[in-house]
Protein backbone atom coordinates (compact mmCIF):
# COMPACT_ATOMS: atom_id res chain seq x y z
CA UNK A 1 0.00 0.00 0.00
CA UNK A 2 1.37 3.34 -1.03
CA UNK A 3 0.52 6.58 0.72
CA UNK A 4 -0.03 9.39 -1.67
CA UNK A 5 0.09 12.78 -0.02
CA UNK A 6 1.60 16.23 -0.42
CA UNK A 7 4.72 17.31 1.32
CA UNK A 8 4.79 20.39 3.51
CA UNK A 9 6.83 22.29 0.92
CA UNK A 10 4.33 21.48 -1.84
CA UNK A 11 1.47 22.74 0.35
CA UNK A 12 3.33 25.95 1.22
CA UNK A 13 4.14 26.65 -2.46
CA UNK A 14 0.50 26.04 -3.43
CA UNK A 15 -0.80 28.33 -0.68
CA UNK A 16 1.72 31.02 -1.67
CA UNK A 17 0.72 30.85 -5.35
CA UNK A 18 -3.01 31.04 -4.57
CA UNK A 19 -2.40 33.89 -2.11
CA UNK A 20 -0.44 35.80 -4.76
CA UNK A 21 -3.16 35.27 -7.36
CA UNK A 22 -5.86 36.30 -4.85
CA UNK A 23 -3.89 39.41 -3.84
CA UNK A 24 -3.47 40.49 -7.47
CA UNK A 25 -7.18 39.94 -8.16
CA UNK A 26 -8.16 41.95 -5.07
CA UNK A 27 -5.78 44.77 -6.09
CA UNK A 28 -7.24 44.93 -9.60
CA UNK A 29 -10.76 44.92 -8.16
CA UNK A 30 -10.08 47.76 -5.69
CA UNK A 31 -8.30 49.79 -8.38
CA UNK A 32 -11.33 49.35 -10.63
CA UNK A 33 -13.67 50.47 -7.83
CA UNK A 34 -11.55 53.57 -7.16
CA UNK A 35 -11.51 54.45 -10.86
CA UNK A 36 -15.28 54.01 -11.06
CA UNK A 37 -15.87 56.25 -8.01
CA UNK A 38 -13.62 58.93 -9.49
CA UNK A 39 -15.38 58.66 -12.84
CA UNK A 40 -18.82 58.95 -11.22
CA UNK A 41 -17.67 61.96 -9.17
CA UNK A 42 -16.34 63.65 -12.32
CA UNK A 43 -19.57 62.88 -14.15
CA UNK A 44 -21.65 64.33 -11.29
CA UNK A 45 -19.64 67.54 -11.12
CA UNK A 46 -19.71 67.97 -14.90
CA UNK A 47 -23.46 67.38 -15.04
CA UNK A 48 -24.28 69.81 -12.23
CA UNK A 49 -21.85 72.46 -13.49
CA UNK A 50 -23.20 72.27 -17.04
CA UNK A 51 -26.76 72.69 -15.79
CA UNK A 52 -25.72 75.55 -13.51
CA UNK A 53 -23.88 77.43 -16.26
CA UNK A 54 -26.79 77.01 -18.67
CA UNK A 55 -29.26 78.24 -16.04
CA UNK A 56 -27.19 81.32 -15.20
CA UNK A 57 -26.40 82.03 -18.86
CA UNK A 58 -30.06 81.88 -19.85
CA UNK A 59 -31.03 84.28 -17.07
CA UNK A 60 -28.26 86.74 -17.97
CA UNK A 61 -29.03 86.59 -21.71
CA UNK A 62 -32.58 87.69 -20.96
CA UNK A 63 -31.55 90.56 -18.62
CA UNK A 64 -33.16 93.94 -19.20
CA UNK A 65 -31.59 97.34 -18.96
CA UNK A 66 -32.28 98.94 -15.57
CA UNK A 67 -33.29 102.40 -16.78
CA UNK A 68 -34.25 103.76 -13.34
CA UNK A 69 -31.46 102.16 -11.31
CA UNK A 70 -33.94 100.73 -8.79
CA UNK A 71 -32.46 97.25 -9.05
CA UNK A 72 -28.82 97.96 -9.76
CA UNK A 73 -28.46 101.26 -7.94
CA UNK A 74 -28.05 104.80 -9.24
CA UNK A 75 -24.41 104.22 -10.21
CA UNK A 76 -25.44 101.42 -12.58
CA UNK A 77 -28.58 103.05 -14.03
CA UNK A 78 -28.89 102.16 -17.73
CA UNK A 79 -26.70 99.10 -17.21
CA UNK A 80 -27.76 95.50 -17.66
CA UNK A 81 -25.69 94.06 -14.81
CA UNK A 82 -24.12 95.24 -11.56
CA UNK A 83 -21.50 93.56 -9.38
CA UNK A 84 -22.28 92.48 -5.85
CA UNK A 85 -20.03 90.72 -3.35
CA UNK A 86 -19.06 87.40 -4.98
CA UNK A 87 -21.82 87.72 -7.58
CA UNK A 88 -23.95 89.66 -10.01
CA UNK A 89 -27.31 91.47 -9.91
CA UNK A 90 -29.60 92.24 -12.85
CA UNK A 91 -33.17 93.00 -13.86
CA UNK A 92 -34.60 89.74 -15.18
CA UNK A 93 -37.01 89.30 -18.10
CA UNK A 94 -40.05 89.44 -15.79
CA UNK A 95 -38.96 92.83 -14.46
CA UNK A 96 -37.80 91.55 -11.07
CA UNK A 97 -34.40 92.15 -9.54
CA UNK A 98 -32.41 88.91 -9.47
CA UNK A 99 -28.95 88.01 -8.22
CA UNK A 100 -26.54 85.10 -8.31
CA UNK A 101 -23.87 84.97 -5.61
CA UNK A 102 -21.52 82.71 -3.72
CA UNK A 103 -22.25 82.28 -0.02
CA UNK A 104 -19.43 80.30 1.54
CA UNK A 105 -19.06 77.16 -0.56
CA UNK A 106 -22.54 77.32 -2.11
CA UNK A 107 -23.80 79.21 -5.16
CA UNK A 108 -27.17 80.84 -4.47
CA UNK A 109 -29.87 82.83 -6.23
CA UNK A 110 -32.37 85.39 -4.98
CA UNK A 111 -35.27 87.10 -6.74
CA UNK A 112 -37.05 90.19 -5.46
CA UNK A 113 -40.81 90.55 -5.32
CA UNK A 114 -40.59 93.66 -7.53
CA UNK A 115 -38.00 95.55 -9.58
CA UNK A 116 -36.20 96.98 -6.56
CA UNK A 117 -33.31 95.38 -4.70
CA UNK A 118 -35.07 95.90 -1.37
CA UNK A 119 -37.55 93.02 -1.12
CA UNK A 120 -35.49 89.93 -1.89
CA UNK A 121 -37.10 86.61 -1.10
CA UNK A 122 -35.27 83.69 0.48
CA UNK A 123 -32.12 82.54 -1.26
CA UNK A 124 -32.17 79.26 -3.15
CA UNK A 125 -29.16 76.95 -3.28
CA UNK A 126 -28.06 76.25 -6.86
CA UNK A 127 -25.35 73.76 -5.96
CA UNK A 128 -25.75 70.55 -4.00
CA UNK A 129 -24.15 69.85 -0.64
CA UNK A 130 -21.76 67.44 -2.42
CA UNK A 131 -20.06 70.32 -4.25
CA UNK A 132 -17.76 73.09 -3.05
CA UNK A 133 -17.74 76.32 -5.05
CA UNK A 134 -14.13 77.51 -4.84
CA UNK A 135 -14.66 80.65 -6.93
CA UNK A 136 -17.42 82.48 -8.79
CA UNK A 137 -16.15 85.48 -10.73
CA UNK A 138 -18.02 87.80 -13.06
CA UNK A 139 -16.47 90.34 -15.40
CA UNK A 140 -15.32 92.45 -17.10
CA UNK A 141 -17.29 95.37 -15.66
CA UNK A 142 -16.37 97.71 -18.51
CA UNK A 143 -18.47 95.60 -20.92
CA UNK A 144 -21.76 96.00 -19.01
CA UNK A 145 -22.63 99.61 -19.80
CA UNK A 146 -24.79 101.07 -22.54
CA UNK A 147 -22.57 104.08 -23.27
CA UNK A 148 -21.06 102.49 -26.38
CA UNK A 149 -22.33 100.62 -29.43
CA UNK A 150 -21.06 97.28 -28.17
CA UNK A 151 -23.46 94.62 -27.04
CA UNK A 152 -23.44 94.20 -23.22
CA UNK A 153 -21.72 90.97 -22.27
CA UNK A 154 -20.58 89.24 -19.14
CA UNK A 155 -18.01 86.50 -18.56
CA UNK A 156 -18.72 83.90 -15.89
CA UNK A 157 -15.88 81.91 -14.35
CA UNK A 158 -16.72 79.04 -12.03
CA UNK A 159 -14.46 76.63 -10.16
CA UNK A 160 -16.20 73.75 -8.39
CA UNK A 161 -14.80 70.79 -6.46
CA UNK A 162 -16.65 67.57 -5.79
CA UNK A 163 -16.05 64.19 -4.21
CA UNK A 164 -12.92 62.16 -4.90
CA UNK A 165 -10.98 65.41 -5.52
CA UNK A 166 -12.85 65.94 -8.82
CA UNK A 167 -12.50 69.57 -9.83
CA UNK A 168 -13.70 71.59 -12.80
CA UNK A 169 -12.99 75.11 -14.00
CA UNK A 170 -15.43 76.47 -16.54
CA UNK A 171 -15.80 79.85 -18.20
CA UNK A 172 -18.34 81.26 -20.61
CA UNK A 173 -19.22 84.65 -22.02
CA UNK A 174 -22.86 85.63 -22.39
CA UNK A 175 -24.26 88.59 -24.30
CA UNK A 176 -27.69 90.13 -24.05
CA UNK A 177 -30.27 88.46 -26.27
CA UNK A 178 -32.07 91.63 -27.37
CA UNK A 179 -29.78 93.83 -29.47
CA UNK A 180 -28.81 97.10 -27.86
CA UNK A 181 -29.36 99.36 -30.82
CA UNK A 182 -29.29 103.10 -30.16
CA UNK A 183 -32.34 104.93 -31.45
Amino acid sequence: MTNKSFTLIELLVTVAIFSLIGGIAAGVFTTGLRAQRKSLASQEILSQTSYLMEYISRALRMAKKDVTGDCLGAIYAKYNYAPITDGIRFLNYTGKCQQFFRDGNILKMQVSSDETAVNFGPSLDLTSANLIVNSFNIGPEDSWDQADNDQPRVTIFLEIQGKEQAKIKIQTTVSQRNPDIPK
